[in-house]
């Protein structure tokens, strides 16, 4: 234990890059799974095509592979438009915006069907009686769906959180200084590598748990009326 408190001031530093790389790659993946989720209910086929093809994709592709394809790829894709172009020489995209960007994508299609089986367990006679009152469509989401599409979402967000948090350690393969990789860099140079695998493991339970509860305590709250009835 000697070791790990030795070396604590760079676990700390991973453990906040790892905590930052989730909370906004969440925000990410909850912004583009509403938008997954409406064009998936959208009453335009060409929308909806788009909607479930943005999810197939990332089902079907490994996220490790999205994450090489946009770190490595993209730095080269958009350094060639600007080649082409004039306009820019070459660019290189962070490690961090990279791994923001690709588990936020990742996490932005299971997110969209999160949000799609949330929305279509709300009784349809909700939706129209507040159109029959002259709801504005905001004012429906607002007040109508958005309640009750987060209660009935939370079990599968839960999830996908708890997963998203788990998968930041992919980003430690493109060199991004986050928790897996700083506590390898010195389980590596003091010959003691289980010693801080172990310590991540801890760590990770610990940011879980502490999720786990803010989400039940979050669930609580939607569930009230539910639980009173």
């Amino acid at each position: 234990m000697d070791v790990i408190f030795e070396y604590r001031q760079i676990l700390i530093e991973g453990t906040l890059v790892t905590i930052s790389l989730a909370i906004l790659s969440l925000l990410l993946s909850v912004v583009l799974g509403l938008i997954g989720a409406f064009a998936k209910l959208s009453p335009s086929r060409a929308i909806r095509r788009a909607g479930n093809a943005y999810t197939t994709f990332v089902r079907s592709v490994p996220d490790l592979v999205l994450m090489m394809l946009i770190f490595f790829g993209g730095q080269t894709f958009v350094t060639q438009i600007g080649a082409v172009t004039g306009l820019w020489g070459y660019v290189e995209i962070n490690q961090f915006v990279a791994g923001v960007v690709t588990l936020g994508f990742i996490f932005g299609a299971y997110m969209s069907e999160t949000f799609r089986g949330a929305i279509l367990a709300i009784p349809r006679g909700q939706i129209e009686a507040a159109m029959a009152v002259g709801m504005a469509p905001w004012q429906i989401f607002r007040i109508v769906t958005w309640p009750q599409m987060v209660r009935f979402a939370l079990p599968s967000f839960t999830n996908n959180w708890l997963v998203l948090v788990k998968s930041t350690a992919l980003v430690s393969v493109i060199g991004l200084h986050d928790l897996v990789w700083n506590a390898f860099s010195a389980g590596r140079s003091t010959h003691q590598l289980f010693s801080f695998m172990i310590t991540v493991m801890v760590i990770y339970l610990v940011i879980t748990g502490i999720s786990d509860l803010l989400l039940r305590r979050i669930d609580r709250k939607y569930s009230a009326g539910v639980r009173r009835a």
